[in-house]
């Protein structure tokens, strides 16, 4: 095995251009070598072959990650989360299917390039469904050569990508839309429209309005108690049975267990009901 490619490189720190110089002078592996390294890394777990097989690729990683320079993000972040992909399918990579590493790793830098992206090209998340993933990079292009979609050409992209019409027609205006400042500051402020965060306070963290719920609840709870107990006894237990417990009693179950008439029943509920609102108000 020649020893052409290095396990570590040295760059200037932040430089993108030394590192791209850099793993250019990395020679590129033969089949047999690869195939070799790739055996060692199999059978004895070598990282030395492992980082080897990373090295000689990091250019290919480049080249890919430069496919998606129209994203507005970091050319160095897209390489970095290439790279991880790229160790990702060494690891996984199997030399008996007679594959070269990079045919069987761009799926893996691909992947993690495109999480990357959706994590990070809008404050928030534009895709997060299968079909909005598909569609976000697919149609992105698709847009770049016919700008909005008319009905026959969202539902053309619909079948072709195996995602319903209403699918396009979302994701195409998620991708037009831009992300909005929560609290804008403009040149005239008296005049701005109220920022959201004026209006969209959360009251539930707010400890003296907890305090103050809790507190009523308890009250409440104290006034039904004393009311329930100003009730005789039969009453008390018809509206305990019929408001206060689950399942419900039927009226005519507590007919039978009282040995009187359903409309007495009845009469004794709401009579019931009335002084308990009558206590409970006062």
């Amino acid at each position: 095995m020649r020893d052409l490619i290095p396990t570590t490189i040295a760059t200037p720190q932040g430089s993108l251009n030394a590192y791209m110089a850099t793993i250019g002078q990395i020679a590129v592996l033969s089949v047999d070598e690869e195939r070799a390294l790739a055996e060692r890394l199999q059978r004895d777990n070598d990282l030395d072959a492992a980082r080897a097989l990373v090295m000689s690729n990091l250019r290919f990683v480049v080249h890919v990650a430069r496919g998606y320079n129209g994203y507005g993000l970091p050319l160095g972040d897209l390489i970095q989360e290439g790279n991880i992909g790229l160790m990702k399918a060494v690891r996984r990579f199997d030399p008996t299917q007679n594959v070269r590493l990079i045919s069987f790793a761009v799926h893996w830098i691909r992947a993690e390039i495109h999480e990357f992206i959706l994590r990070n090209w809008r404050i928030v998340k534009v895709a997060t469904t299968k079909a909005q993933r598909k569609l976000f990079f697919n149609l992105r292009k698709a847009k770049k050569r016919l700008g909005w979609l008319n009905r026959a050409e969202v539902e053309a992209v619909a079948n072709d990508l195996g995602v319903t019409p209403e699918n396009v027609v979302e994701m195409e205006a998620r991708l037009s839309a831009h992300d909005a400042t929560f609290d804008p500051v403009g040149a005239d402020d008296d005049n701005a429209p109220p920022a959201p965060a004026t209006y969209l306070v959360d009251q539930r963290a707010d400890p003296a309005l907890q305090v103050e719920a809790t507190d009523s609840a308890d009250h409440g709870k104290r006034q039904l108690t004393s009311a329930l107990a100003g009730l005789d006894s039969r009453s008390r237990d018809i509206v305990e049975k019929r408001w206060l417990i689950e399942p419900k009693t039927t009226l005519k179950e507590l007919a039978g267990v009282h040995g009187v008439s359903l409309e007495r029943i009845r009469q004794l509920e709401k009579n019931a009901l009335l002084r308990l609102r009558g206590a409970i108000a006062t």
